[in-house]
């Protein structure tokens, strides 16, 4: 078993393979039964908040199984640590051998940047040139190298948090990067502005509003991957083409299971998902002035094809 800490991962899924690993995973499709949650309370009496707890399985019959233990830890933001900690293993789906043990976290945040970029490669405007992140983490950090793979057109890249000294200091990493990078005081304005606006939160409540939105713009929702969670409210979704990564967005996402149930949107009005897009059967961004959104919970199939991506299986 080859051990591969967060540098060996990083360094084995640069976004310009791991986005086409994900469309041809998507496009043929794996194993994936419903992942495990589990909630892990703080003890009685302690003021540290409860830890949640996803297992997430997937395999390509004859080829890989891997499982993925993914821990999640509001509390860690005031601990100055991510809120997101993973481990993965990858064994051999005909043996059942172990192949890899591969830092979860570098997948975790890879895999999901390269999810928002491959929607948006059908889905965001083709000059798009102004890029909003929503967020100061992990994944809000990869966000721009991964946009920049499928959208090169991007020239600017503005950085929003409810901690303005967290989007200031992304904004001075990005120029580091290259990015023409600068923090938003003015959240409206700067959705305004985006042509695409990308939220990568642990939010509760809205954070971005429908009616701030232009024409022509793609809204990527990331964080909202439990009922209890929302980043948009429901103008965002009315009179837009909305899409999701999995069927499973519909059940397991607040900003999806809210205006379902207030007649914003059916089931049935969703355009696609990325394996219907990856395969061709859904159609993309059909109109300059057409609004899209994507919203995405995560899939154990992405894990597995980074992982696979990883170990030198694709």
């Amino acid at each position: 078993m080859q051990v591969f800490d967060a540098e060996a991962t990083r360094e084995a899924l640069p976004f310009e393979r791991l986005i086409p690993a994900l469309r041809e995973m998507f496009a043929a499709g794996c194993d994936v039964p419903p992942r495990h949650i589990h909630r892990i309370e703080a003890p009685v009496g302690s003021a540290a908040e409860a830890v949640t707890s996803l297992i997430m399985p997937a395999w390509q019959a004859g080829r890989a199984y891997g499982v993925k233990i993914v821990n999640i830890a509001p509390g860690n933001t005031a601990r100055g640590l991510p809120a997101l900690h993973a481990s993965y293993v990858l064994h051999d789906a005909q043996t059942g051998a172990p192949l890899a043990l591969i830092d979860g976290d570098q997948i975790t945040a890879r895999r999901t940047a390269a999810a928002s970029a491959l929607a948006a490669s059908a889905l965001a405007a083709p000059q798009a040139r102004t890029l909003l992140v929503v967020g100061a983490g992990r994944v809000a950090r990869l966000l721009p190298e991964a946009m920049g793979v499928v959208r090169p057109s991007i020239r600017r890249v503005t950085v929003w948090a409810r901690v303005a000294a967290r989007a200031g200091a992304l904004a001075d990493e990005l120029r580091s990067q290259g990015f023409d990078a600068r923090p938003a005081a003015d959240l409206q304005a700067a959705v305004g502005a985006a042509d695409i606006v990308s939220c990568a939160t642990l939010a509760t409540e809205p954070v971005v509003r429908g009616r701030w939105l232009r024409a022509g713009s793609h809204l990527d929702l990331i964080g909202s991957f439990t009922p209890a969670m929302r980043e948009a409210d429901d103008d965002c979704f009315a009179g837009a083409r909305v899409y999701i990564d999995t069927e499973e967005a519909l059940a397991k996402s607040g900003d999806l299971i809210g205006p379902l149930a207030r007649g914003v949107i059916r089931a049935d009005d969703i355009a696609g998902t990325l394996a219907t897009l990856a395969r061709g059967e859904a159609p993309g961004r059909s109109a300059a002035g057409e609004r899209t959104v994507f919203k995405s919970v995560g899939t154990a199939l992405e894990d597995l094809a980074a992982a696979m991506l990883v170990r030198g299986l694709g």
